[in-house]
């Protein structure tokens, strides 16, 4: 199959809509939880700018699908809209539910360029997943919350990850239909949207507020007070490539983050063994 051609594109959006799970977040088993688990839940750093997130997340790509004319493309983006906003309709229950602390939500604005917007999010999810499933699974070993939690969310997290498969997909096949198929030239401006993303993360890595500002890495001190630097990457790792194993192998993957968290776990373990050095999270 070539990378661009009918056949991809027909192949990415299928794959993607076909996966489509049907649920309600208002009708989720959601658990009670003990004190000590409602504090852990209360603890963590970022429901408010993932529920931002979400928020803009649906409202953005469900706007772009309106001036999309391929039909096939329009469907997948406009589903892709729609289970942004359910996953924001999910965080606010769970926000209300467990008694959150949460600042009102400003409005949401349709930005002019919708689609420089959305490419710009893309980006920005594929690093924020990366992290999200290690993070996620962190959490899952250290038992913080119970296993409902887990069986939630883990759902969500598959969802995520057909979000960026879709979307690394969609914009190179968006790339090669707008002239830019060389491969160089498409590598360069891949690079630039990811170096733009990986500012904010680099960002909220070093970010000292606990009002909930900070990127998905930054609670992973609440789910375990002794994690390593090192095995931060590696859980990461391992989670990113067992939720890839899931599609189909000619779809195009997330590869920057996954390629650098490779180079500096190796680069971690080929220093000498040293005391554990625990990892300062900022929090």
């Amino acid at each position: 199959m070539k990378i661009g051609s009918v056949e991809h594109k027909e192949l990415f959006c299928r794959c993607f809509m076909e996966s489509y799970r049907q649920y309600e977040p208002e009708y989720l088993p959601w658990p009670d939880l003990d004190d000590a688990a409602l504090a852990r839940l209360r603890g963590i750093p970022f429901w408010d700018q993932a529920l931002q997130k979400e928020r803009q997340a649906g409202v953005i790509v469900s706007s772009y699908a309106k001036t999309v004319s391929d039909r096939i493309i329009q469907e997948a983006i406009a589903l892709q809209g729609a289970e942004e906003s359910r996953h924001a309709r999910l965080l606010k229950i769970l926000i209300t539910r467990y008694g959150i602390p949460m600042p009102a939500c400003p409005p949401i604005e349709v930005p002019q360029n919708l689609e420089q917007t959305l490419i710009e999010f893309g980006f920005e999810e594929c690093l924020d997943s990366f992290f999200a499933f290690g993070l996620f699974e962190i959490a899952r070993e250290a038992r913080v919350f119970p296993e409902q939690i887990f069986t939630i969310f883990d759902p969500i997290l598959d969802e995520e990850a057909r979000h960026i498969v879709f979307f690394v997909n969609w914009f190179t096949y968006l790339q090669i239909q707008n002239g830019q198929g060389f491969l160089p030239l498409r590598s360069a401006k891949t690079l630039w949207y990811y170096g733009k993303a990986l500012s904010s993360v680099i960002a909220a890595f070093g970010d000292a507020d606990t009002n909930g500002t900070g990127f998905t890495a930054t609670g992973a001190s609440v789910f375990s007070k002794d994690l390593t630097l090192d095995k931060f990457l590696k859980v990461c790792i391992q989670e990113n490539q067992r939720r890839m194993s899931k599609f189909d192998s000619r779809l195009l993957q997330p590869q920057l983050l996954p390629k650098l968290a490779s180079i500096a776990l190796g680069t971690l373990q080929l220093l000498p063994k040293r005391k554990p050095q625990i990892v300062d999270w900022g929090l």
